[in-house]
């Protein structure tokens, strides 16, 4: 049987995967994870074979578990699954180490057919995103574009930094710098660019050419 550990914050959300297992008949639930840093340890304490794993997480987002996880299990197989309908986000997924990402909505119909797929070592990708990649757009490129002044070079390293996952705390281990300096920075950055969700400054690093 193929050994699967769930991960989402939300108790209603792992009960309908739980549900929807539990009926495939052919999954062994091995665990289930409220956050980041548990799932991370129940990866190492399981040894799945697939981790659904939410990409919304309080404490650490799925992005970075999946960075942590992978060179450790590089077998295992990540199947992220969020409510983030957003191209950016599926890419980094994608290099981070996930096998597949499927939105919430679909989830119910699409779950045990992604599974599937990821299993044979093949990626799913949500169905309802791949024209999105395929006729990628630079519409919105210039849009965001410095509407007061440029940020700093600190600024522009704390932002990268931001986007490939790091907390507060990674941030200012890796700068050297207090979490309070950090606090200070990511706020200027977002009063600069008029940015204040992490998805919207994953797209405009990417529109800049910060992160690949």
């Amino acid at each position: 049987m193929t050994r699967v550990l769930i991960a989402d914050d939300h108790a209603i959300v792992r009960a309908g995967l739980r549900a929807l297992l539990v009926e495939a008949a052919a999954f062994d639930l091995v665990g289930e994870a409220a956050g980041g840093y548990e799932t991370i340890e129940l990866v190492e304490k399981t040894k799945p074979d697939v981790l659904i794993l939410d990409l919304s997480m309080p404490d650490l987002d799925g992005i970075s578990v999946t960075r942590k996880v992978k060179p450790q299990f590089p077998d295992l197989k990540i199947l992220i699954l969020t409510l983030h309908e957003d191209e950016a986000l599926l890419k980094e997924a994608i290099k981070a180490g996930a096998a597949g990402y499927i939105l919430k909505r679909a989830a119910e119909a699409e779950l045990i057919s992604a599974i599937r797929v990821i299993l044979r070592g093949d990626l799913y990708i949500d169905p309802s995103m791949v024209r999105g990649l395929i006729e990628e757009s630079p519409k919105s490129q210039g849009k965001q574009e410095n509407q007061s002044e440029p940020l700093t070079p600190r600024e522009t390293k704390v932002l990268k930094l931001i986007v490939e996952g790091y907390t507060n705390r990674q941030i200012g281990q890796e700068l050297n710098i207090s979490i309070r300096t950090v606090e200070g920075h990511r706020a200027n950055i977002s009063d600069k660019l008029g940015l204040h969700s992490r998805v919207e400054l994953v797209r405009y690093a990417r529109q800049h050419g910060l992160i690949e």
